[in-house]
């Protein structure tokens, strides 16, 4: 059997992506294992569902860091001790920083929430609903220096839903689980 590529999620919040790539590693229809998840966040959700998953739990408060390098070097320890190959960010509120770009070079993936170069950064959805777009839609990208700027390697269309933040947001979300892991098992098998 082909040896499974060590992958850690980067999260912040609740976790459903987290969840979707965990299951998708599971059930075998992506060829990896989630070696580690990263957040910065200690008390959200995604720790509950990664305890539960038997995935160990990196988690950091970046306050208690006296500089974003430091942070990152400490994130970077733990990557290295849990040998992970590839770092997938899935609602991680954070901007990747050189430290981590200059040990993973492209080996970084993010989801938007958006058709980027639409609506980057924080609120996509909220953004899209406001400036009356009618689709709106989810992007997976390489991450680089900039907020959602890396290359695009997918995306998929969204309708905006009556003008509504959270049934748009279900609907993306929808779609987000099954995008991350087709478009992660083709990047894995190049």
């Amino acid at each position: 059997m082909a040896k499974k590529v060590r992958m850690a999620v980067f999260a912040s919040g609740s976790g459903s992506n987290f969840a979707a790539l965990e299951a998708a590693c599971r059930a075998g229809d992506l060829s990896a294992e989630i070696a580690l998840l990263v957040t910065d966040q200690p008390d959200a959700y995604v720790t509950e569902r990664a305890q539960q998953a038997g995935i160990p739990v990196a988690a950091f408060r970046p306050r208690e860091f006296d500089t974003k390098s430091a942070y990152e070097q400490a994130v970077l320890k733990a990557l290295q001790e849990a040998q992970v190959e590839w770092l997938l960010l899935a609602g991680y509120m954070r901007l990747i920083g050189p430290d981590l770009l200059q040990a993973y070079p492209e080996k970084i993936i993010n989801i938007h929430p958006s058709l980027l170069p639409s609506f980057p950064g924080k609120d996509a959805i909220g953004q899209a609903v406001a400036a009356g777009v009618k689709v709106t839609g989810v992007t997976v990208h390489l991450v680089d220096e900039g907020m959602d700027t890396g290359p695009i390697l997918a995306q998929q269309a969204v309708d905006v839903i009556d003008g509504d933040v959270e049934k748009t947001a279900t609907a993306i979300h929808e779609v987000e689980h099954g995008l991350y892991v087709r478009t992660l098992q083709d990047v894995l098998k190049k």
